[in-house]
């Protein structure tokens, strides 16, 4: 009894904190419309929130996956395994979904911050040039090369997010094929469900026999009255 009180108090814990994440990515995704050149204050504070929920949220599931683990595979429920894979499964797509509007956010500060950063240098380059005509061309080919530079930056600051997105759905993958399995050996232990596939399968062979015979009895009557 304690045991599903406690299972009954993680999953509402659980449902609390996904629908606190969802309210909490309205507000994030705002971010991703022309953000500030630096994080404000309020985007730093939602960053933070939603990292820490998606960790509280990850120790609920594996609260819930071990109260599920120390139960025997008899008594552990199939509707329990299926709330548990839910919520997993939400918390992966959450998951996701953080890296997704955070590497949005990024994306778009980076592009609004270069695109300023190149109107600054050819104003600069424009004063310079009016100001300084015998600059040399090799101090001109180094701030282009420190431009070059800066935009790498950025390109490896987006493909590594890329990359990271990537290895999520790689781990996603492997407990997804894990959770099959424990869902396909709980079900074989259940009593009684090898002898009713056993049943079924008696039925199917004898109601075969049984059209083969009529089938043959049909024929040989026809064959009889010509």
């Amino acid at each position: 009894m304690a045991s599903s009180g406690s299972w009954a108090q993680l999953r509402q814990q659980a449902r609390s904190l996904e629908s606190q994440t969802e309210n909490l990515f309205q507000t994030y995704s705002t971010f991703t419309t022309s953000p500030s050149p630096k994080p404000s204050k309020d985007e730093s504070v939602t960053e933070a929130s939603l990292s820490d929920i998606l960790s509280r949220r990850e120790a609920v599931v594996s609260s819930l996956s071990r109260l599920l683990d120390s139960e025997s595979a008899v008594n552990s429920s199939a509707a329990k395994l299926q709330n548990l894979t839910l919520h997993r499964s939400t918390l992966a797509d959450h998951r996701r979904e953080f890296l997704r509007l955070k590497s949005a956010i990024t994306e778009s500060r980076n592009r609004a911050n270069l695109l300023h950063s190149v109107r600054d240098d050819i104003n600069a380059y424009r004063s310079a040039s009016r100001m300084e005509d015998g600059r040399s061309e090799a101090e001109y080919m180094l701030e282009e090369r420190t431009r070059i530079d800066h935009s790498n930056n950025i390109a490896d600051s987006v493909l590594g997010q890329a990359y990271a997105i990537n290895a999520d759905f790689a781990e996603q993958r492997t407990r997804l094929v894990q959770l099959n399995r424990r869902a396909m050996y709980a079900a074989s232990q259940i009593p009684g469900v090898n002898t009713i596939i056993s049943k079924i399968n008696t039925r199917k062979r004898r109601d075969s026999v049984i059209m083969a015979s009529l089938v043959a009895f049909c024929f040989l009557m026809v064959l009889y009255f010509r």
